[in-house]
């Protein structure tokens, strides 16, 4: 029988927030900012609604 995989969480650095607010400013996209800082989109989205800051690309 396979292992079962465990997820593995990472906390959310400074520098983090930093590089999210900053791509977010450009307009950058969900999927841009998940894959520079090699996180989910989903938890992308996630923790940009919760410092509220706005994805829209518009």
């Amino acid at each position: 029988m396979p292992k079962k995989k465990i997820a593995v969480r990472r906390e959310w650095t400074k520098d983090d927030v930093r590089t999210l607010k900053a791509l977010a400013k450009q307009k950058a996209g969900v999927a841009k900012i998940a894959k520079t800082l090699k996180r989910t989109p989903g938890a992308t989205a996630a923790k940009a609604h919760t410092i509220g800051v706005s994805l829209s690309t518009q």
